[in-house]
């Protein structure tokens, strides 16, 4: 492995970098930052989890002047929550230099935005749309910027930000430094790599090493109706550190959290409907370790990048093989194992057979769990914080205590009260969760084409335009009638 100090990076980064914990580089990031620092232009092939944020980010931070209080480095990012996250990660990076990065995005009040813009960031991270708007309406000075960067390309493809794009590059003063990562290469990306960029070098991390290397895949082929009884004695035998639950619905995210709340676990759901400050605040709270399972769908869930998942479960098989690959990507992070196991009825095992065909990856077939199995895993539990105690603690202050309850009673029944007393009991609150119809191996295989087709008419209908939208016709067929509304069909998207 490649240490940060052989890559060239200056001393106020490697002091973040050392108290972040990081001492080695990622393959995405030892190749890209020799090139990039070196002023090159890059496309990085690579996911969510590879550790791209710093390889674009330190290059960046390294060329930022702190004492010019002006934009200097744009990053363009899909949602509005991974723009949040890699701003945060670059003003850890970049601490010690006194830069500082500012996240812009649709559904924060504009107001607000232009005062944080007149502050004087040095990098700004923005969504398509609301950097757009900022551009348009002069309250973002682009003139100074000499490093761009496009995360996620492939995505913004996805979501229909492919022009917005364009024109974001277009506005950005010419001689700049262009860095794009993308999971997949579509020929809309690499047509802008073509044009909107200067000789870049290509970097590309194997899908193998970054999804599934680290992870173990199983699955339980359970009817619908038993999936959450299925997955509540899964969680009680397994007790993750973090687990993130994926659902198919709005509907099923907010069921099965609820459920959880119910049966005693600390559960929230994230999707599309919640409010900007409500997601923020359930993510918060899963990072500090203050929710231990987080339920979400595909769309809400996208570009999170959060350390320590140890488990993953697909409550709801997803529609393609890029979703599956995705949603397992969570866990098996920084060298750790991780789990990914996935609920599929009887009618979907063909469904799987594809997933096993796309990802040319293989899962093992896992026995449901009993609430016999899932009691005796909560008393595992109990077990070894018992021996970690007895191997850990000075228990000498307590030893007089124990000597009474010995004479009084015998060993195995102070041990088992001692179990007892410990083990979470398990409530059997009843719980109804509401059926969705199992995905059928036509439908998978049809998926992709429907989901082009899909793009191809929102771009008829809306004018292909991105966040905020447009006013005027002459874009696709028949322009835009009404502001703003690609924007809200796309956020709301993932039902």
């Amino acid at each position: 492995m490649t240490k940060f100090n052989e890559l060239g990076v200056s001393a106020p980064i490697m002091k973040a970098l050392e108290k972040m914990g990081f001492e080695e580089a990622t393959p995405i990031q030892a190749e890209t930052i020799p090139h990039a620092l070196e002023g090159h232009d890059v496309i990085g092939q690579a996911q969510t989890g590879t550790g791209k944020t710093a390889a674009f980010g330190i290059p960046l931070i390294n060329k930022i002047n702190p004492k010019v209080r002006k934009v200097q480095g744009l990053i363009v990012a899909p949602t509005r929550e991974l723009a949040i996250q890699v701003a945060e990660e670059i003003n850890r990076l970049a601490k010690f230099k006194s830069v500082r990065a500012l996240a812009i995005y649709g559904g924060q009040p504009m107001d607000r935005q232009i005062r944080a813009l007149k502050d004087g960031p040095h990098i700004v991270v923005a969504t398509p749309g609301r950097l757009l708007d900022h551009m348009r309406r002069k309250t973002i000075r682009i003139d100074e910027v000499h490093t761009a960067v496009l995360d996620e390309a492939d995505e913004m493809l996805n979501m229909g930000f492919i022009d917005d794009i364009r024109d974001i590059l277009k506005g950005i003063p010419e001689e700049r430094q262009t860095l794009l990562f993308s999971a997949t290469m579509p020929k809309e990306i690499r047509n802008i790599a073509t044009t909107l960029m200067k000789e870049p070098k290509e970097v590309k991390v194997k899908a193998k090493e970054m999804t599934v290397e680290n992870i173990d895949q199983y699955f339980i082929e359970i009817p619908e109706k038993y999936k959450f009884d299925t997955l509540n004695n899964h969680l009680d035998i397994n007790s993750p550190e973090l687990a993130i639950i994926f659902a198919r619905t709005k509907k099923r995210v907010d069921e099965v959290a609820e459920g959880l709340q119910a049966r005693g676990y600390r559960s929230e759901g994230i999707h599309g409907d919640l409010t900007q400050g409500k997601r923020m605040s359930v993510l918060k709270k899963f990072k500090q370790g203050r929710v231990d399972v987080l339920v979400a769908t595909d769309v809400a869930a996208r570009g999170l990048d959060i350390s320590g998942v140890t488990h993953v479960y697909n409550f709801d098989i997803p529609q393609d093989p890029e979703s599956y690959v995705h949603r397992i990507g969570r866990t098996g992070r920084a060298g750790k194992m991780g789990e990914a196991i996935s609920f599929i009825t009887p009618r979907e095992m063909a469904h799987l057979n594809l997933i096993e065909q796309t990802t040319k990856s293989k899962m093992k077939r896992m026995a449901p769990p009993t609430n016999q199995d899932a009691r005796r895993g909560q008393q595992q539990v109990t077990i070894e914080k018992l021996k970690k105690a007895i191997n850990e603690k000075d228990l000498k202050v307590y030893e007089d205590a124990a000597k009474e309850l010995l004479d009084e009673y015998d060993s195995i029944t102070v041990v088992s009260a001692a179990i007892s007393m410990m083990t979470k009991e398990r409530r059997d609150t009843p719980v109804r969760i509401s059926s969705v119809a199992p995905i059928s191996v036509k439908k998978a295989k049809n998926q992709k084409d429907n989901k082009n087709n899909r793009r191809s008419n929102n771009k008829r209908f809306y004018g292909g335009r991105g966040q905020g939208g447009r006013n005027q016709g002459g874009r696709g067929q028949g322009g835009r009638n009404r502001k703003g509304k690609g924007n809200y069909q796309r956020r709301n998207r993932d039902n």
